[in-house]
């Protein structure tokens, strides 16, 4: 496998308007069998020899040197003039105005590539060869196709090269387009090159800002506090992909979690749509099991714990926890919240103050990943403060622990370590009473094991409250438990989802500008017109972080500064841009009109494309860009933007290459290292294999996709 940067560009494929089946490609080295082959034989296939010997005698082999070989195919000959052809002729135009509606159409799409650097790899012509082989299936079958490209263009790693270099994002990004494009064109792929778009295109990132604007009017996007990576030596905010194991992979230095405003989008208004229309997807069912898990839906109990002073009376104050199994509630023996929690500051005695401070800054130093699916060992302290069980009335101690994440549920639980892996190594670990309170069926106990599962309920009555629920089966048992909890006003039945609302801001410059000011006097947040769109993003000559935690478009004063249009008064832009994330989530809806100026799309166009027919792309996007793509288009629906429910009625994931890695050089004719882009010919004399070991490994772009390597000579 050549890697990214080191791949040739002109790689070329027989032309479909080739009468004659080529013959295979001669590309590696053969042993020939038949006697009718002389004892020693090479030929060459572009400059590079390939050789046979055989016990028999046979004609000299600088002889068979001299003998003119044909080439199999000839693809310097026939690939560009077809290319041309079909540039020129527009062979592959899907008509848009001038479309003959009555016929059936057929909408293939890849996911769009993001323009790095490196140009295209070979995962990228793994899934755009199949969705061109069914685009030109489907014209010949008399189907109108529309089968377009583009470019996901904003994103962090131009910025970091800006960053480093000094060259503005755009001239390097618009560089990478154009190597990527005349890659694709030179694969012979039938895209209609008159619908390319760009995400960082005003024309485009109008109607991004536009979108913004209609969930703003819906409520569905606001503002709020919410922690963040922040890295005080490199003064900026940094994404979870950029934290290892608590410090910056540029640089090695600290990172901590920080509460920062910031831009959310409520995805979760969405939740139980995107949960059931999956059912009506022909998608593979691995990306629609991903997509139900990572929605997460749940049915529980939320339940209340009074907090108690010193001398075990009830305090003006409760701590909510969310279980899925209230059944278990007599099994609670201890409470646990997040570091992070909203009344933690409360709960500390002043025993355990600077135990519970050193505490919480240990934990903010760990991603939410760290926190609970890496971090094999459950740590905690003792907050000094008590709550109150509302079922058996028992004063049960509140700890705080990292293994509770705030961004879930309520930011606390109650543990019931009998019956919870998780709580049952934190009680043994700092000797928690642990109460079993749930008998399998069977009535078989694995001694030194938590017991997870659904049985019969035992321990579990006190007739002061009015709650029995012994003998029960699980079921039965929370079913009445919720009950009790809403007459006696301890809680209440709760649906839960693991979705959380979207962070949608980002501390960068190259992103899309979002279309809102605050107004100075007041503070108060002020969409901007829809005829003031686009808002462009202004130049900047420094990219750097601010250090101050501020987005470096807050140094764009002249732009920064503004006033509101309606009333005239002195305001100021928000200097958040948007996530790469939000130029992808619609734009298979531009491709049915690119070149609308005054609507995201006409409406009749999206009623005929609608929706994707076939979508392909990998299988890691089936969380973030699918289910972000999928709510966009249901507000799009909910507005009257779109006439369907769901963007991609069939998703194919193209798998990914695996095996072992070759990494190949390049040298010109006085051996200088050169780019594989700039030789026409590939042949021994410069083209070299370079042992794994000699490659140094300097930073992935994308996972699976993009390695930098550096060739030590």
């Amino acid at each position: 496998m050549l890697h990214t940067h080191l791949l040739h560009p002109h790689l070329l494929f027989p032309s479909p308007h080739s009468h004659a089946p080529p013959l295979p490609f001669p590309s590696r080295t053969k042993t020939l069998r038949s006697p009718r082959f002389p004892a020693t034989l090479s030929f060459r296939n572009r400059g590079r020899s390939i050789t046979n010997s055989a016990p028999n005698g046979g004609v000299n082999e600088t002889e068979l040197q001299k003998q003119p070989v044909n080439r199999a195919y000839p693809f310097h000959e026939i690939e560009p003039k077809w290319q041309r052809f079909w540039e020129h002729n527009r062979t592959f135009r899907t008509p848009d105005d001038d479309i003959d509606a009555t016929k059936p159409k057929y909408y293939v799409l890849d996911m769009f590539p993001y323009p790095s650097g490196a140009g295209l790899h070979v995962g990228h012509p793994l899934g755009y060869t199949a969705t061109d082989i069914l685009a030109r299936y489907k014209r010949m079958q008399g189907y109108n196709v529309l089968h377009p490209m583009g470019w996901d263009a904003f994103g962090l790693p131009a910025e970091q090269y800006a960053i480093e270099t000094g060259t503005h994002p755009k001239l390097t990004t618009v560089r990478n387009i154009n190597r990527f494009r005349a890659q694709l064109k030179s694969l012979g792929f039938s895209y209609d090159w008159d619908r390319e778009i760009s995400t960082i295109e005003p024309d485009y990132y109008k109607w991004t800002q536009w979108i913004f604007l209609q969930l703003l009017k819906r409520e569905l996007a606001y503002q709020a506090e919410v922690p963040v990576n922040w890295c005080p030596a490199l003064g900026t905010v940094l994404a979870n992909e950029e934290v290892i194991d608590g410090v910056s992979e540029r640089g090695g230095h600290p990172v901590i979690r920080k509460p920062m405003r910031q831009w959310m989008l409520k995805i979760t208004a969405y939740a139980d749509r995107l949960l059931e229309d999956l059912d009506h997807l022909d998608w593979p069912e691995s990306v629609k099991e991903m997509q139900r898990n990572w929605i997460g839906r749940s049915e529980g109990a939320e339940m209340e714990f009074c907090i108690l002073d010193s001398d075990g009376k009830e305090r003006d104050i409760k701590i909510i926890v969310y279980t899925t199994r209230p059944d278990t509630i007599f099994g609670a023996t201890y409470l646990v919240v997040a570091p992070e929690h909203s009344l933690l500051s409360s709960l500390v005695s002043i025993a355990q103050s600077k135990h519970v401070e050193d505490y919480v800054d240990l934990a903010s130093r760990k991603s939410d990943l760290e926190r609970t699916e890496l971090q094999k060992e459950k740590t905690g302290v003792f907050t000094g403060c008590y709550a109150k069980n509302p079922a058996n009335g028992e004063a049960i101690p509140i700890w705080v622990a990292d293994y509770v994440l705030g961004s879930y549920g309520t930011g606390a639980i109650m543990a019931v370590p009998a019956h919870d892996s998780r709580d049952y190594e934190f009680a043994l670990k700092y000797d928690v009473p642990i109460r079993w309170v749930v008998m399998p069926n069977d009535k078989s106990l694995e001694s030194g094991k938590a017991f997870p599962g659904e049985g019969i309920i035992v321990n579990s009555s006190n007739t002061l409250v009015g709650l029995d629920i012994n003998g029960l089966s699980s079921k039965e048992a929370a079913l009445n438990v919720i009950e009790w909890a809403e007459k006696s006003e301890n809680g209440k039945r709760k649906v839960n989802y693991k979705l959380r609302d979207w962070l949608f801001a980002r501390q960068r410059y190259w992103g899309e500008p979002i279309p809102v000011i605050f107004l100075d006097d007041s503070g108060e947040t002020v969409p901007l017109c829809e005829t003031e769109l686009p808002l462009l993003l202004p130049e900047l000559d420094d990219f750097s972080p601010t250090g101050t935690g501020e987005p470096p478009l807050s140094k764009a004063m002249s732009w920064v500064k503004t006033t509101d249009s309606l009333s005239g008064r002195p305001a100021t832009r928000e200097t958040n841009t948007m996530p790469q994330w939000a130029g992808s989530c619609w734009y298979y809806l531009r491709f049915m009109d690119p070149h609308n100026s005054k609507e995201l799309v006409d409406k009749t166009k999206e009623r005929y494309w609608g929706p994707v027919d076939v979508y392909v792309g990998g299988a890691e996007h089936a969380v973030l860009h699918l289910l972000y793509a999928r709510f966009w288009h249901k507000v799009l629906f909910d507005i009257g933007v779109v006439s369907t429910k769901e963007p991609f009625q069939c998703v194919i994931n193209q798998g990914i290459i695996l095996g072992e890695v070759q990494y190949m050089a390049c040298r010109d004719q006085d051996g200088n290292l050169i780019s594989a882009d700039s030789t026409d010919m590939l042949n021994e004399h410069n083209l070299e294999r370079i042992p794994e070991e000699k490659v140094s490994q300097l930073s992935f772009h994308f996972p699976l996709l993009n390695a930098l390597v550096n060739y030590q000579k």
